[in-house]
């Protein structure tokens, strides 16, 4: 099992990390949520179906790793598709991201849970139900898609590239990371498929 995502009887998937890799996977999920920000906090007394039509920002982020996490719904090669989809993004903005939120404090908390399950320094094999597969592999996308984009991943030319850096080169620890997440997503893909 080490390194892969394995089946579970109804469904899921076990993985087993050493105390490194839920360290590595905890910072980065926790660097995610700090990217994507806090959200908003329900006001209290507000009506809850208020939040529901609450709109979001009209403009994609400046940030190029935020901007691939939530990207434009349209093409902006005219005024039309520029207003559509700034009016897609203003009404679906917030939920996007406080669903990549809930995913990645999933994570978050299942690899607490490993913690406190004595995850000494061998680790500990974590269990993930289907919801929490699914919540896992959408931190992992959004985890890929953030490191790609700082290393400026843009085609296969230039991500064979990644694989020859000497060890020298400060890219390469995130170059592994994204490697690494990689195996991870195509692992529990094949789980959840089997």
């Amino acid at each position: 099992m080490a390194g892969r995502f394995e089946a579970l009887p109804g469904g899921g998937g076990a993985i087993a990390l050493d105390e490194v890799e839920i360290s590595i996977l905890r910072s980065l999920a926790v660097q995610l949520l700090e990217l994507i920000g806090p959200g908003e906090e329900p006001v209290e007394g507000e009506d809850p179906l208020a939040a529901l039509f609450a709109e979001g920002p009209s403009e994609p982020p400046s940030d190029p790793a935020l901007r691939r996490l939530f990207p434009d719904a349209y093409g902006d090669e005219s005024d039309e598709l520029r207003q559509a989809a700034a009016d897609f993004r203003r009404y679906t903005e917030n939920d996007l991201r406080a669903r990549k939120r809930e995913d990645a404090l999933a994570m978050v908390r299942s690899l607490d849970s490993l913690a406190g399950d004595a995850a000494g320094e061998s680790g500990a094999v974590l269990e993930l139900d289907p919801e929490h597969s699914r919540a896992w592999l959408g931190t992992l996308n959004d985890l890929r898609l953030t490191i790609g984009t700082r290393l400026e991943v843009t085609d296969d030319d230039e991500s064979e590239q990644l694989y020859r850096l000497p060890d020298s080169d400060p890219r390469k620890p995130m170059v592994m990371a994204y490697l690494w997440l990689g195996a991870l997503q195509e692992s529990l893909v094949e789980t959840l498929l089997s």
